[in-house]
């Protein structure tokens, strides 16, 4: 009734997989996702009808977790597989977009990412200057679509699908899931446990369950013959069983004594206003009669038989899928690992060319159209020489003992100064000079040479230092100079 407290709750399915859970308690914790209802399930019939199933087996079934928006689960299936058969491990999810009339729209985002949220990490990006790619950005959230994230590149030269490599690697639009089995078990332990331990533990539990609420309805059904059997003893000497409750001084021990009923029967009996007994109806007492002992002959087949209760509960599982299932809203798709894009390659790529000067100036103008000669230098100072090259490529600079250095040339002062000295970027050896600059492909070849005679060809790569004070690229011979490449 209404004032009994239930110590556990009869679940038809196994919840802690459906719903997931995440807690925290004294040196411990757990994190279990949320999962289809129809694949649980399935998994659980598997297991029923094939007890030694593997974890492998059962993970044809329950494909992986299956959280409450679209985003995708990019988690490679190898790790899901070790996921369920460890109980530990993490889940990845990705945001869902589509490129609308040039624009990105994000339409789900991970489970529990906020779209403010990423609209903040997004802005936060574009303030700081490295997302010079992106122009504008809007949420147009609402009833109809309720995530709707619009990015507005700065043109359409933007590679689309790299800029949302660099948003999932640096934003909340990529998001991972911590995964924990840990659960208190039937023994009432915390333990971490395999998919296969906790469905069989459940079916475990659901098989007792369902074993129970059969006897406890056979257990009412018997209970309700008992009665009815009084009740057709009575109906057969009603005129009897009137008079005695009438005029006997104890009814109660009369009607035991003379009909040999049961205490129960004779309460019932007696409870039984004399008016309703004047008015039963054999048919209808022994319909309801034959009616009840079909029940107990099928309660008791059920609970003396193992095989035929595990079948019941495997239709009720069935049963409970058809009716409350649907189809997976996560899809689990194989994608390759989101990388965040350098700072070179965030940059815009404009031609530039990069001007040195006689005494180590240098600055970075726009364009390759530039006279170079014609800039304003220092006093005593002049155009020395020059390259042209893209803006997010590094600039090769080379000095008199044959060492390089590169800076980037998007860090270049601007051409409409006079510029600055490379001294103030980089650390020549004392008494060394720079002899030229260039704007090297990664990929093309070029000869580096001394007027000794002697020289190599190396890769545009290659010439770039990692440090300021650069690297020996060539070896001068006393009074030797740099050839300049062309």
């Amino acid at each position: 009734g209404t004032l009994d407290e239930p110590a556990v709750l009869p679940a038809r399915l196994p919840n802690i997989l459906l719903n997931g859970t995440t807690g925290i308690a004294v040196g411990m914790a757990t994190d279990v996702p949320p999962h289809n209802l129809r694949e649980v399930a399935s998994a659980c019939v598997h297991l029923l009808d094939d007890p030694k199933a593997t974890v492998p087996e059962l993970c044809e079934h329950i494909l992986g977790p299956d959280y409450p928006t679209e985003a995708e689960i990019i988690t490679p299936r190898a790790d899901l597989l070790k996921i369920y058969e460890t109980g530990r491990g993490s889940v990845r999810m990705r945001a869902v977009y589509r490129i609308e009339d040039g624009d990105i729209v994000v339409t789900s985002l991970p489970h529990q990412v906020s779209g403010a949220k990423v609209l903040e990490q997004i802005a936060a990006q574009m303030q700081a200057k490295k997302l010079p790619m992106v122009a504008d950005l809007r949420d147009e959230s609402d009833h109809e679509n309720p995530c709707r994230i619009v990015i507005i590149p700065r043109s359409n030269r933007v590679e689309l699908d790299e800029l949302m490599q660099h948003l999932f690697a640096t934003t909340e639009l990529e998001s991972s899931y911590r995964v924990n089995i840990n659960i208190i078990g039937l023994d009432g332990k915390p333990q971490l446990k395999n998919l296969k331990t906790l469905l069989g533990e459940w079916l475990t539990f659901r098989i007792g369950t369902v074993r129970r609420r059969l006897q406890f309805r056979l257990d009412k059904v018997e209970h309700r013959l008992h009665l009815l059997d009084g009740l057709l003893t009575a109906y057969l000497n009603l005129d009897e069983v009137i008079h005695i409750i009438r005029t006997a001084e104890h009814p109660k021990a009369e009607l035991i004594a003379r009909f040999g009923l049961s205490e129960i029967q004779a309460d019932y009996i007696l409870d039984t206003r004399l008016r309703q007994l004047a008015r039963l109806e054999e048919m209808k007492l022994r319909s309801e009669q034959e009616a009840l002992r079909k029940e107990q002959a099928k309660l008791l087949a059920l609970l003396g038989s193992e095989s035929k209760l595990r079948k019941l509960v495997r239709a009720e599982l069935i049963a409970d899928a058809e009716t409350y299932g649907d189809d997976r809203r996560s899809p689990i798709v194989a994608r390759a690992e989101a990388k965040a894009l350098s700072e070179n390659e965030l940059m815009p790529t404009e031609p530039v060319t990069v001007v040195l000067s006689e005494k180590g100036w240098v600055r970075c103008a726009k364009g390759h159209d530039i006279d170079a000669t014609g800039l304003s230098y220092k006093a005593g100072d002049g155009f020395k020489t020059s390259s042209i090259g893209r803006s997010n490529q590094f600039a090769v600079f080379i000095d008199s003992t044959g060492r390089s250095y590169s800076v980037a040339a998007h860090t270049l002062p601007s051409a409409r100064g006079q510029g600055e000295p490379l001294t103030g970027k980089l650390q020549p050896p004392p008494g060394a000079t720079f002899e030229c600059v260039l704007m090297p492909e990664d990929d093309a070849l070029y000869v580096i040479a001394s007027d000794a005679g002697y020289g190599f060809v190396v890769k545009g790569e290659d010439l770039q230092a990692k440090n300021k004070a650069g690297k020996a690229l060539l070896s001068l011979p006393n009074g030797a100079k740099v050839i300049l490449p062309p």
